[in-house]
């Protein structure tokens, strides 16, 4: 259902958010390793999603929002071929959804009220009619099928060209959003760069009313970094990470910090993409965050990419550091995957795992570069077997099988997420410029991978309040197995997942009590906007041997959206118009990542 208000209007109804807070600089506690459910994965492959799932995001406890790009999908909407749906996770339908861009390498973040924001996009129009490349297109999650993308290409838009940029959520609801390239292409470089990033809602702030602001790091990451990582942490800063390089940016002062370099010359974003973990913040240590990298590659971003190969091996390495001063100071501590991947997935579990899923065991993201392409493929021998990560084990003992195995391979334009049911749901891949069939297919086929907790008696809960204010405490009434002698709580933010990266995914284990009767939850909303930023949120109740409840939705803060600025809005309009005129994009390539998949309107 469209909004029947201008997107301006919407806008000018949106209220404030809350103040960051300082983490003091302490050492982390390591906590005991928890119990965890041992026994078999599941795995189901129960429909397929109608297009191709580049994008994925939960949406409500029982929907699922996919994007792909413009292509010959089999779904079809208002006449034309579809490139978005919802999936409902309790059917396993699907209905189209009907964007006005081209929705190509966009990023994705929810508002502080819930509302998704997908940014940047690609140029190619076809029967569309819109570029997507500067677009904004909103989002407002429903459970009665009635809701749809809303574009309002004349108010609402980047202040310049965008894509592969990344996304965050920040303390007041907005979205930051970060970088990417003024054209499509394999990598980045200096003549389609866009080294700057901006607000949605916009900001007057540093000097830069509604205007994009520069930033230096993505100067020093040419030519690798596209999808940079970014993780809001809990003073306030920005982890960022892209190429080989990390840096803290406390965006309300515009100041870069930067971090020791990525160990052993593993490039970490794409299209030498790793996948990355903002670790579970808990109050046992004072909510110290820890950020984990896996994957990616060694390869030169230097060359001719038709130099490269999909059997060159991809990084086995994961990097573990804490970001606080002592951690800073010690540096990154590594660690090796049982296999080598590019373009992994990392995705919290409930019960304080982390599960490596997706990929590719060689050559690197993207399609239609590499000297001895498979198809078009620039990647090679898919990772079909998903491992666990606890990070609370010992070194050396930290990663374990699954057992589990899939006959689909997850590489590039594949997408995994946690649902509120606690499984796994696994979508996608396409590394390929229009629908084929194949090797390394356009993919369709959806999966759920359900850990052995699925197969347990599971506990369950009622009163979850719709919105949940900082440091507000309320009350659930849980219902336990048997047996069950301590719960704690885990609220999660899904996220957003594309292309390995999963903008705004984060795990705060909530302060709990059980009472003595083993009934009711007393529970403490988080501590501030910068331990988890003002959104959709689903709190899981886990058991003290690992079983986790459903998860159910609520919004963390007052649910109200973020601050808007009138005149950095007016003025977010001019800049773009001035951008426009004075830097033209670099020709768009004619082949691979980011050519132009037709040039005619593709029909019903």
């Amino acid at each position: 259902m469209l909004c029947p208000l201008s997107a301006l209007s919407l806008l000018l109804l949106y209220g404030t958010g809350t103040l960051a807070v300082s983490v003091p600089a302490v050492p982390p506690v390591r906590l005991k390793p928890r119990a965890f459910v041992s026994g078999p994965w599941g795995l189901t492959q129960p429909g397929t999603t109608g297009v191709s799932a580049m994008q994925l995001a939960v949406t409500s406890e029982s929907t699922v929002i996919i994007l792909d790009k413009v292509e010959h999908n089999p779904l079809t909407v208002a006449g034309h071929v579809a490139w978005a749906s919802e999936l409902n996770l309790n059917s396993n339908k699907v209905r189209p959804l009907n964007p006005l861009s081209n929705t190509w390498c966009a990023t994705g973040s929810f508002l502080g009220n819930g509302t998704l924001v997908s940014s940047g996009g690609n140029p190619i129009v076809l029967n569309t009619g819109r570029n997507g490349i500067q677009a904004i297109r909103l989002f407002t999650p429903c459970t009665d099928g009635s809701c749809d993308i809303f574009e309002d290409p004349n108010n609402l838009h980047l202040t310049s060209n965008r894509w592969y940029p990344s996304s965050v959520r920040i303390d007041d609801g907005s979205v930051l959003i970060y970088g990417g390239s003024t054209v499509g292409g394999f990598q980045n470089g200096a003549a389609q760069n866009n080294p700057t990033y901006e607000f949605f809602p916009p900001k007057n702030i540093n000097g830069f009313n509604g205007e994009r602001i520069p930033s230096q790091f993505l100067k020093d990451t040419l030519n690798a970094n596209h999808f940079p990582i970014m993780m809001l942490l809990p003073d306030g800063n920005i982890f960022v990470a892209a190429n080989q390089q990390a840096m803290l940016l406390n965006w309300k002062t515009n100041t870069e910090t930067r971090l020791p370099n990525i160990p052993n010359g593993v490039r970490i974003s794409s299209p030498y993409s790793a996948g990355a973990v903002l670790l579970p913040l808990k109050p046992d240590n004072n909510y110290t965050p820890e950020v984990m990298i896996c994957g990616g590659s060694t390869v030169s971003d230097q060359v001719d990419p038709s130099t490269l190969s999909s059997q060159t091996p991809a990084s086995d390495q994961c990097s573990r550091m804490v970001l606080n001063e002592a951690g800073i100071n010690a540096g990154w501590s590594v660690e090796t995957m049982p296999q080598a991947r590019i373009i992994p997935e990392l995705i919290l579990l409930p019960d304080g795992r982390v599960l490596i899923i997706n990929g590719a065991k060689t050559g690197v993201a993207g399609y239609g570069n590499v000297g001895d392409q498979v198809g078009s493929s620039n990647a090679d021998n898919p990772a079909f077997s998903p491992v666990l990560y606890d990070p609370n084990a010992a070194p050396g003992k930290r990663f374990s099988a699954t057992g589990i195995s899939s006959n689909i391979a997850r590489i590039y334009h594949s997408t995994a997420t946690l649902t509120p049911n606690g499984d796994i749901l696994v979508a996608g891949s396409n590394p390929n410029d229009d629908v084929q069939t194949r090797k390394y297919a356009t993919e369709y086929r959806f999966e759920y991978f359900s850990p052995p907790y699925m197969s347990q008696p599971r506990p369950s809960y009622t009163g979850l309040p719709a919105t949940v204010a900082y440091g507000s405490t309320f009350k659930l009434s849980v219902q336990l197995p048997d047996n069950t002698s301590n719960v704690s709580v885990a609220l999660i933010d899904l996220g957003f997942a594309t292309h390995g990266v999963h903008m705004d995914h984060r795990f705060v284990q909530l302060e709990s009590t059980l009472s003595d009767d083993g009934t009711t939850l007393t529970v403490t909303g988080p501590p501030s906007g910068t331990h988890y930023p003002p959104g959709p949120a689903y709190l899981y109740v886990v058991t003290n041997d690992g079983v986790p409840s459903v998860g159910h939705k609520t919004l963390v803060g007052t649910g109200n959206s973020p601050p808007v600025d009138a005149e950095a809005m007016d003025n977010m309009r001019s800049s773009a118009r001035t951008h426009a005129n004075l830097d033209p994009p670099a020709p768009s390539p004619t082949a691979g990542e980011g050519s132009n998949v037709a040039d005619a309107v593709i029909p019903a």
